[in-house]
């Protein structure tokens, strides 16, 4: 069976996250994906409309990715789980970052992951207006950091950190607080960056358990 033949929208997708993760949503187009499956661009219309389809449909898969709350679970830790997930997936694919809300019609994926979201904190009690504050809050969190993580220049593991601060140690005498605070991160040789996610996400969750307990 030739490779037309075992073609689909799904496959068509796949390789379109292929090729985004290899150069970037600017590579994808529908003969880069073709390229990819090994088919002639024009077997792929059988299955996505145009370019502008096929987009979407990457956006749609990029959010199929993260893991949605279920709407009767514990709002925290829900929000951890999702908020991990996402920042995780965003990592692994850092072309996500600029499209999966950017899209102008949005999927039934992000319409229901959103749905899944606001089920879970207005089941555990938030207003409408403070389950929408956390909901910006978080989403922020998320794509900063993940863009943060995916734009170092050192892999984000215990040990790189220590040795690009070595590499580029600014001096005590004109930047004494920043020295100050890098040597009291590092002079234990574990400081990871990968660590700051959860300690930032503890300190933005606190706020809003605080608020929703005034809310009450």
């Amino acid at each position: 069976m030739n490779a037309r033949a075992l073609l689909s929208k799904a496959r068509i997708v796949e390789a379109a996250a292929v090729v985004a993760d290899r150069g970037g949503v600017g590579a994808v187009s529908m003969r880069s994906v073709a390229a990819e499956l090994g088919v002639e661009a024009m077997s792929l219309y059988h299955h996505v409309a145009n370019k502008s389809a096929l987009l979407d449909a990457l956006a749609d898969w990029a959010f199929e990715q993260i893991s949605a709350p279920e709407v009767d679970a514990p709002w925290r830790s829900a929000m951890v789980g999702r908020a991990r997930s996402a920042r995780s997936v965003l990592v692994r694919h850092p072309w996500a970052l600029g499209m999966i809300e950017a899209r102008p019609r949005p999927g039934t994926p992000l319409l229901r992951h959103f749905d899944q979201v606001y089920g879970c904190l207005l089941n555990s009690g938030f207003s409408p207006e403070l389950a929408t504050h956390m909901f910006s809050a978080l989403d922020a969190y998320i794509y900063g950091f993940a863009l943060t993580e995916s734009t170092l220049p050192f892999a984000p593991a215990e040990g790189a950190e220590n040795s690009f601060a070595e590499d580029v140690a600014p001096s005590p005498d004109e930047y004494p607080h920043l020295a100050r605070a890098l040597e009291g991160l590092m002079s234990g040789g574990t400081y990871s960056f990968a660590d700051e996610f959860d300690v930032g996400l503890d300190l933005l969750l606190e706020g809003f358990e605080r608020r929703l307990a005034q809310a009450s």
